[in-house]
Parts: C-alpha cells; sequence; structure tokens
C-alpha cells in the first residue's frame, strides 16, 4: 500500500489561499487515483477532491468547486489541493487518500490508503 503524508496545513483568515500537499511513497505512485476528504467537528467525513492517475480528469464537490484545485505531479510522487477564496466552513481535517479510481474515490466507493491528516483552520 502507499504511504500518504499530508503538509500544508494551517490557520488562514476567511478569503484567503493554503496549498496543501500528499507527499507518496516513491513505489507506483502513477497507478492510484488520488482524492482529498475532510472531517469538520461532529460531521461524517466528506469527499472534496479527485483525480486520475494521469491527471487528465478531475471531480469536485460542488462546496469548492470554482475555489479549490486538485493536481498531481507524478514525477514527485506528490498531489496537490490548491485552496482559494476560503471560507470558515472549509475548516476541517483533511485527508489525502489513494485508490483504484477516481470516480469511486468521488463516491467513497473505494479508497485504499489514508494519509494521517492536516488541519486546515479559516477563521472570519
Amino acid at each position: 500500500q502507499v504511504q500518504l503524508v499530508e503538509s500544508g496545513g494551517g490557520l488562514v483568515q476567511a478569503g484567503g489561499s493554503l496549498r496543501l500537499s500528499c507527499a507518496a511513497s516513491g513505489r507506483t505512485f502513477s497507478t492510484y487515483a488520488m482524492g482529498w476528504f475532510r472531517q469538520a467537528p461532529g460531521k461524517e467525513r466528506e469527499f472534496v477532491a479527485a483525480i486520475t492517475r494521469s491527471g487528465s480528469t478531475t471531480y469536485y464537490a460542488d462546496s469548492v468547486k470554482g475555489r479549490f484545485t486538485i493536481s498531481r505531479d507524478n514525477a514527485k510522487n506528490t498531489v496537490y489541493l490548491q485552496m482559494n477564496s476560503l471560507k470558515p466552513e472549509d475548516t476541517a481535517v483533511y485527508y489525502c487518500a489513494a485508490g483504484a479510481f477516481a470516480y469511486n474515490l468521488s463516491t467513497m466507493t473505494t479508497v485504499g490508503s489514508w494519509g494521517q491528516g492536516t488541519q486546515v483552520t479559516v477563521s472570519s
């Protein structure tokens, strides 16, 4: 299983930007679709964004469309989540995940590996 480590979380004011990174182990990273999920206090974990193995197709939750962008650099074994126009409701622990298909990640059907999570706090 691929090992994932998130970074880039922190405290930011509403309207600001933040970029999360997820570094994967060097073995077979390009064979995995990747995704981002988040879990806010008192809420269930929810899907945020996903990207196919090649990066040709992306999926986004309606709540983040137009504000967040997922991308990947297979040469660096890294997936990113660029978050712009952040809102207080974006506050959550963000998790990186790997799976066989990006679509399945978007529906939370199949998730193979999870990172440890990184806290994102957006102040008003």
